[in-house]
Parts: C-alpha cells; structure tokens; sequence
C-alpha cells in the first residue's frame, strides 16, 4: 500500500497505540489525537490524508469534527469509528462529507482494507484534477488590448461563445489563435466540459483518421487496443483544430460528414457513435485559395465559416504593442521568479514599439523572455536585445548612424560599431561581459573591434 498519512483520533489511549502500531508496520506515518481540539489543530497543517475517528468524543463528536475541517478547507479523508451500530450515526457521519464508517471493535485487517480504498479514490482525484487541468486549461491572465480592432474582435468573441456555433479563427502564426479558441470554450456553457486541442498539421496522415474518430482492437497493424478518438473525448465540450488547412482531402470528408452528422465511426467499426462537440477551427493560410486551387473542400469551408474570427497581426495595431510589453515582461518575471522591479532602457521601448514583429505575440514574448535571462541590474538595455531587432534601432535613438548617403554596409557598421561599444561601455569595459550579453563569441567581439579600428569609426574608451 502506498504510503498514507493518518491521524488516529480517539480519547482511549489504548485503542489508538495497537492502531498506531498495526498502521504504522503496514507502512504508514501515523500520528494520534485524544480528542476533537487536537485532532482539529492536527490537521490544520493541510498534511494528513487520512484521518480515522471516533464519533463519541469528550468535546465535541467525530461528525462536528468533520463539518469544522471541511469548513476549514481541509480536504482529508475520515473514516469513521463507533461502539453504536447506528444507521441514523452512520448516515449523518457520511452526510458531513466522511468517505466511510466502521463499527468497534475494529479489525486491523479491515482498518487496512479501507484505507487503501480511500488511497485509491485519492489518488483517483489527484489525477483527475491533473486530467482536468490539461484537457480544460487553465484560467490565464489576459491582457485587455487597446486598439479599436482587437476591441471589434472581443465583441465577436463575446458574441459567439455562448452559442454552438462553429468557429474559425484565422489569422498570421503566432498571433494568439489558440488563445482565442480556448477563451471562446471557457466563456461557452460547455465550460465544464473538456477543452482537446489537435495540431493537424503534427500528426502523421496515416494515423490522423485514428487519432480524430478512433479504432476498434485489431483494425489495423498496430491496433492493439481500443481508441476512444479526440472527438469522443471531447464530448459534451470543444475541439480545437489548429492547422485546418493542413488536413488531407480524404479527411475533410469524413470532418464534414462529423459536423453535419454529429456522430463518429471509429476506424474497423460498422457503428456510429454520437459526438456532442463544438468545433473550433484555426489556421495562418488563406482557405478560400486553397478552394480556388483544389486543396480544400468548398462544402467544408462553408461549414466552417459560419462564424469568422480574424485576428490582426501586431504590426497593424501597434497600440498594442507598448501595453503587451510590459503584460508579457511582468508574466515573464513571475514565471522566471525574478521579484525584482525590471526598467526598460527607453531606446528599447523605442524599438519594441517600431519593430514590426514578423513573428507576432508569440516572438515578442520569445524576445522578452530572452531579455529576462540577460538583463543584469534590473534593466533591459539595448545588447538584451536580439541582432536582428537591435539592427532596426531608428537614428534618433541615439546610435551613431550615418546619413542615407552611406551606403548599406557602411551604415550596419556604424550601427554594429554603436551597439558593441554601448555593450562595453555598460559592462565596465569587461570586453568577455560584453561579448556574453551580445551573444557572441569574445574571439568574434575582437574581430569587430579591429574592423572598426582599421575603418576608424571606433570612438575613444572602446
């Protein structure tokens, strides 16, 4: 049996030692209590797992004990113990939230017996929480946006999610799709239901017919067991399928014969099964070509866009941008357990607002993440900063650009110039510092500094 937790809680000594002692050979960590007062203080400390009690106690009675724990938020197991075969005590011990009930003299071997049936359904209720987290996700901060177009798509989402209405959520990679799908499930009256995200595009062709509907034992190589299918497991909630324009032309069928039908055929199965499940679809291609080109079905675009939702890439509501930076560095921070207060160097912020974000939401939190892990003395300076957005930093930032009369070359120099000796400078001259912070190696920062010394663009002190 796996190791419990058990507090034994009984005003005779004698009947709590022989138990003690059984439990505690049995391989449980046991302690006691002589009445309710210590039993409650005992259990107070949110470690026990199981508590087996007498009901006739001296200040108040194993059943007042249970109600005052579970007041408390205590979330322990009773089982209770009494000399009066009482179906009235019985029930009323188990209406007060006790898992089960035995009458005296007890025997060690059925004491046990209960225990791990308890162990059992508490082990059984820590994985179905750990279950229910991953299938419903869990309830994330979210930013409130400021931009008039992120404001229209909020309204659409408020609109829609109470409905059962099939949803198709388009728009650049990285741009929050997924989030978007999960808050329109978790504002829906499936709520309570399961949340099954599937990326289309990650699983195998010949094994995507499998993962969606299901297979019966033996239908195919390798079917070695029944498969319930990610449709069936999100009955009486939301499907997620991300990357739509990724699946096959075969597999858009039997999808649409699913959202017309509302029911499933496992593969090797003649039977159908009902699937009560609202579809959320996402994808970054243009699904209306892919009709125009043969790749996607007309019949199931329609069906999938009953209700569209698109979302706008960053760089058309740079609003967005300077409110998003400091939501995802403080989310960033906590996630890293950094407590202290990060600053933002202006010129950062100058460039995280103009940059125009390629990679949407999900590279600007890949880039201040990045940022959280170099930043030394609570700020976030220039050299924090990636090459390839470093390089975007405009001429009134402070970097000694030349005029548009340089050429190209002669203009990254300058600004290759400017950011390695700004690197320098704020690693005091430590010249190994500053080539870990620009993330290169000190062999390449010397390379660089003889370039721009025979070039004569170095300025003094570097």
């Amino acid at each position: 049996m796996k190791s419990l937790e058990v507090l034994i809680v009984d005003d005779e000594p004698a009947i709590r030692q022989v138990l003690a002692a059984h439990l505690s050979r049995s391989g449980c960590s046991v302690c006691q209590a002589a009445n309710g007062t210590e039993a409650l203080d005992r259990l107070s400390k949110g470690d026990i797992d199981v508590a087996i009690s007498d009901i006739k106690m001296p200040d108040f009675t194993g059943i007042e004990l249970v109600r005052r724990a579970r007041a408390a938020g205590i979330e322990t197991n009773f089982i209770m113990m009494t000399a009066y075969a009482s179906v009235d005590t019985a029930i009323e011990a188990i209406k007060a939230g006790a898992s089960d009930y035995m009458i005296k003299p007890v025997r060690n071997e059925e004491v046990l017996h209960r225990l791990m049936k308890v162990g059992d359904l508490r082990r059984l209720s820590s994985e179905n929480k750990v279950l229910r987290n991953l299938v419903l996700g869990t309830q994330e901060e979210h930013f409130s946006f400021a931009s008039p177009a992120m404001h229209e798509m909020n309204r659409l989402i408020a609109k829609v999610a109470p409905t059962d209405s099939t949803v198709l959520v388009t728009g650049e990679s990285g741009t929050g799709k997924g989030v978007i799908a999960r808050q329109i499930h978790q504002n829906s009256q499936r709520a309570d239901g399961p949340f099954i995200p599937v990326n289309c595009g990650a699983i195998p062709e010949n094994l995507m017919e499998s993962e969606l509907f299901g297979h019966l034992k033996g239908s195919f190589t390798g079917a070695d067991k029944v498969r319930k299918g990610l449709f069936l497991e999100a009955d009486k909630g939301t499907i997620f399928l991300d990357e739509i324009g990724e699946l096959p032309l075969a597999l858009q069928v039997k999808l649409l014969h699913v959202i017309e039908e509302k029911t499933v055929r496992p593969v090797g199965s003649e039977q159908v099964k009902r699937a009560d499940v609202r579809i959320v679809a996402a994808t970054n291609r243009d699904l209306r070509q892919m009709v125009d080109e043969g790749k996607f079905r007309e019949d199931l675009f329609f069906r999938l866009t009953v209700f569209h939702v698109h979302v706008p890439p960053l760089r058309e509501r740079r609003s967005d941008i300077p409110g998003l930076v400091r939501f995802l560095l403080q989310r960033g921070a906590k996630r890293m357990n950094t407590l202290a207060q990060i600053a933002i160097d202006p010129d950062v912020e100058e460039i995280l607002a103009t940059y125009d974000w390629p990679g949407n939401v999900r590279e600007m939190e890949n880039v201040i993440d990045r940022a959280l892990i170099l930043a030394e003395d609570g700020r976030i300076t220039m050299a924090d900063l990636p090459i390839q957005i470093a390089r975007t930093a405009p001429a009134k930032s402070g970097m000694q650009l030349a005029d548009c009369s340089d050429g190209l070359r002669e203009q990254v120099r300058r600004f290759e110039c400017a950011v390695i000796g700004k690197a320098i400078s704020e690693a005091g001259g430590d010249r190994r510092i500053a080539a870990q912070k620009l993330g290169i190696g000190l062999s390449s920062l010397y390379r660089k500094l003889e370039e721009f010394e025979t070039l004569g663009l170095l300025q003094g002190g570097v």
